[in-house]
């Protein structure tokens, strides 16, 4: 399955190929507004006439534009719209609420954590982090553990986190995460950190409910889209920036080739519904509503993608850091630390 995908793929081709593992289910996306890759995402996957696609954002209007797109080629899908602002642990935890209150929604097969920022001008969140961290990262971490009861509910559940070759910029932090609220700030080894964030988190997932829930998680590399997310700033002045964390780290990148966001937003749909990579962890029916312990999982649950596949650290940009599974475990305790919540799984 999947061999002959590769960057050249549009999401529309992979709708066409996955199209039977799409019907039926329901998918939860962050961050759709129109021209970006979430947009992308769930406009072609509503083709292949998804149970359910729920729009989540901080602004509902752009949430709603979105929808109208949807609705008018595919009338008959279900839309629904969450408010979500990952910047606050507050509105975090009652965007979750509302989910957990949706008795006709029983389950989530799919949660897509698109939504991020970019190279932003150093801010501090209203719980006192970081803000590319926590709307990449911890926003994210506690919003999708909240909601775990609905995804769990799925019989092949997955979750998926949009990370980017970025991460190559930084490691975490771990003395410095909050870059000295602000004196020691750099916007690219922020996004470095929060796009390493993402990997980590989703391996953290694939450990801990992967054999005993049969959960899927995955983080991806979706390619180079001119999207809303560079908006706020002019990207080729901004390269001088990022070339200079390149050598600091000693980096040795090729050139930047930009794609559209149909070829872009296909490792998004790989990585959601593909097949192939569902076989890595079957998962075994409950008895007495407790999970089989016998679920076969595979190492490459919790892996990066790129390109409709998983990337390969030999031949292409992933940092050892973003796969390790001691700095995995250690961000989770981390990120339950910050957003003031256990999860044990």
């Amino acid at each position: 399955m999947g061999s002959s995908y590769n960057s050249e793929t549009t999401a529309d081709a992979l709708v066409h190929d996955l199209a039977a593992a799409i019907k039926g289910t329901s998918i939860l996306t962050t961050g759709v507004s129109r021209g970006g890759l979430g947009a992308a995402f769930v406009e072609s996957i509503a083709a292949a006439q998804p149970r359910l696609l729920i729009l989540a954002g901080r602004t509902l209007g752009k949430l709603q534009e979105t929808a109208d797109t949807i609705k008018a080629k595919h009338s008959g899908v279900e839309v629904r719209l969450l408010e979500l602002d990952l910047s606050s642990f507050a509105a975090v935890r009652k965007a979750a609420d509302t989910v957990l209150g949706w008795d006709d929604v029983p389950r989530i097969d799919v949660l897509v954590n698109n939504a991020g920022v970019m190279g932003i001008d150093w801010a501090r969140s209203v719980d006192g982090f970081e803000m590319t961290f926590v709307v990449n990262h911890l926003g994210h971490f506690l919003f999708t553990n909240l909601i775990m009861s609905k995804i769990l509910a799925s019989e092949a559940p997955r979750v998926v986190n949009v990370s980017s070759e970025g991460h190559r910029f930084n490691p975490i932090r771990w003395g410095d995460y909050n870059f000295h609220d602000g004196d020691t700030y750099n916007k690219w080894q922020a996004y470095g950190q929060a796009k390493t964030a993402n990997m980590l988190m989703a391996l953290s997932l694939a450990k801990k409910l992967g054999k005993t829930h049969g959960l899927l998680a995955f983080s991806l590399h979706p390619g180079f889209v001119f999207t809303h997310l560079s908006d706020h700033m002019n990207w080729w002045e901004e390269q001088s920036a990022i070339q200079a964390v390149d050598v600091a780290l000693g980096n040795v990148e090729d050139q930047v080739e930009f794609m559209s966001a149909q070829h872009g937003a296909a490792t998004h749909i790989f990585a959601s519904f593909a097949p192939g990579l569902e076989g890595m962890a079957q998962r075994i029916p409950k008895h007495n509503n407790k999970p089989s312990s016998n679920i076969r999982s595979s190492a490459n649950n919790g892996a990066y993608l790129t390109g409709c596949h998983v990337a390969d650290p030999f031949t292409e940009t992933v940092k050892p850091w973003g796969t390790s599974v001691v700095e995995a475990e250690r961000l989770w305790q981390l990120s339950e630390q910050l957003v003031g919540q256990t999860f044990t799984y």
